[in-house]
């Protein structure tokens, strides 16, 4: 039967769970190298800008995985088996699972997104598209661990996280996140991974992709400040901040931090902390990696079959994993 509406999941943290939350972040703000989580990059307003982004000049990631999904999706097809159960890991818009849709015939489409309204928003749009294919919704931040409910599908799952956001993971917390996948895929059904990673390359083509000339990137990491006003009752004033993002070649990824403009003092409930001219709130990491390193983590994870495809330039990479 035809379906218009698809079923919707979400997993908002309890009180006591966002008090924790709030309490992290505080906790981050008042560290001797102030830091935040990159996931309050994201919500309305911010899953609006990352989409802007990735229409970008500077921003070769997404066109550069649209180019190779296209060109490899018969053979991802072929190696992902018969009517995966697709599980669309930050799914953002849905357009790149979307274009796999011809190709791999999904028993089940589940999209997972932090940002509960604009995934409910865009999955209503998709299943008006694709009214014969089960879809269901889930609102959750999987970054520390992935809950997935019953109606979920066991059999053959096929993870897809596009991106390269496994970048924004140190390369221990990527191994922890990755094994956890690859826990979901065992059983009798079996299952894999299918996952974007941006390579290594010259400095000057990542610092420009994280630092556009339309100053995009620079909205989008600055919305973090209203993000984050409202999870913790802070003041924080974007004019007061200017976006910086760098490559640090030592640890091999690109860094994105707010800077502060002037001696400020940014208040909350029951605190505060003074900021000089001049220092950074690290809101982002996205590590850049060498395939074969890559490959090697995914072995690490317990994942025993690999296959990689790349682009012309050697720029970015898709991997099919499987136990």
């Amino acid at each position: 039967m035809p379906r218009t509406c698809p079923t919707f999941f979400s997993f908002p943290a309890d009180a006591p769970a966002q008090s924790a939350e709030a309490a992290a972040v505080i906790s981050g703000l008042m560290s001797e190298a102030p830091s935040v989580s990159p996931k309050y990059l994201y919500g309305p307003l911010g899953s609006r800008l990352f989409d802007a982004i990735t229409e970008l000049p500077e921003y070769y990631p997404t066109r550069t995985e649209r180019g190779l999904l296209e060109a490899c999706r018969d053979s991802v097809a072929r190696a992902a088996g018969p009517a995966p159960t697709l599980i669309d890991l930050g799914a953002g818009n849905c357009e790149k699972a979307r274009s796999l849709f011809d190709a791999l015939k999904p028993g089940q489409y589940v999209a997972v997104d932090i940002s509960v309204d604009f995934l409910r928003h865009t999955l209503s749009q998709l299943q008006r598209d694709f009214p014969e294919l089960e879809m269901l919704g889930i609102g959750a931040d999987f970054s520390s661990g992935l809950r997935l409910p019953d109606a979920v599908r066991r059999d053959n799952r096929l993870f897809f996280y596009p991106g390269s956001s496994i970048g924004n993971f140190t390369p221990e917390q990527a191994l922890t996140f990755l094994a956890g996948i690859r826990a979901q895929c065992a059983g009798a059904y079996g299952g894999g991974l299918l996952i974007g990673v941006d390579l290594i390359k010259p400095a000057t083509l990542l610092q420009a992709a994280y630092d556009d000339a339309l100053g995009v990137t620079a909205a989008f990491n600055l919305n973090l400040l209203n993000n984050l006003n409202a999870l913790i009752g802070s003041n924080f004033a974007m004019g007061d901040w200017r976006h910086v993002a760098l490559f640090n070649a030592s640890a091999s990824r690109i860094e994105m931090h707010l800077e502060a403009r002037r001696d400020i003092e940014v208040r909350w409930p029951g605190g505060a902390r003074s900021f000089r001219q001049g220092q950074r709130i690290h809101t982002e990491n996205s590590y850049k990696y060498a395939l074969a390193d890559f490959k090697s983590l995914l072995t690490q994870a317990g994942f025993g079959r690999i296959q990689a495809w790349t682009d012309a330039n050697d720029w970015f990479a898709l991997c099919h994993a499987t136990l």
